[in-house]
């Protein structure tokens, strides 16, 4: 996939105040403990080798951050799905903060998942996280739940003719008893019209109860 340069402006549009602040060309192995609360702190590479999702984003430092904050039982028998989960941040992040009962599976396509591997390896998480390929639009892959309890998407809104594709992959794995964590930065009006769209599909239902998101919402992300 290709960017155009308003594209590009917009992706890499990224608030310091959310993440910390590296050179380009030093990007590599690093560490994050949401400030401390993550016990076990995750090691993360970054990799723009084969695309920008190979990199650290906002949106999904917020949900990871917020998920940290939340009852460590909470996902303890749950099924989760990570869609377009790049280097893997939130769920490897959800692995390492969370009890749990099943395998968590971190999904993209195949550009990233080399990224995935190392970053599961990374953590000592090979026995509690599987990755897998996932082309939204395309059939669910095998070994993937259906409807899994809780699906999580940071930062998946970005490209506008992949809209439809995400939104079909989300009507195929929501279920009636699906909780979708997603969290997107708003660069464009197109953006906004994906959650009208997500709104008439699903119940829809902002995160207020987070105290970092009078911070966040100055920085355009929605949670």
């Amino acid at each position: 996939m290709t960017l155009s340069d308003d594209e590009r402006n917009g992706v890499f549009d990224i608030g310091e105040e959310l993440v910390p602040v590296r050179e380009q060309e030093h990007i590599g192995v690093m560490t994050v403990d949401f400030e401390g609360l993550l016990q076990t702190p995750l090691r993360l590479e970054e990799d723009l080798t084969k695309g920008c999702g190979g990199m650290l984003w906002p949106a999904g430092m917020v949900m990871a951050k917020y998920l940290m904050r939340q009852d460590r039982d909470l996902f303890r028998d749950k099924t989760i799905v990570e869609l377009g989960a790049g280097g893997g941040l939130v769920g490897l992040a959800v692995a390492l903060g969370y009890r749990l009962n099943q395998p968590l599976h971190l999904t993209d396509q195949i550009p990233m998942f080399s990224l995935m591997q190392r970053n599961i390896a990374l953590n000592n998480l090979q026995d509690r996280v599987k990755p897998s390929i996932y082309d939204w639009g395309g059939p669910i892959p095998e070994g993937i739940p259906q409807h899994p309890d809780v699906i999580l998407a940071a930062e998946c809104v970005y490209f506008e003719p992949a809209f439809p594709l995400l939104q079909q992959t989300m009507k195929d794995l929501i279920g009636p008893n699906t909780v979708c964590y997603f969290c997107f930065k708003k660069r464009r009006r197109a953006d906004m019209n994906f959650v009208k769209v997500m709104k008439k599909m699903f119940v829809v239902e902002p995160i207020e109860d987070d105290p970092d998101k009078p911070k966040w919402s100055r920085e355009n992300l929605h949670l």
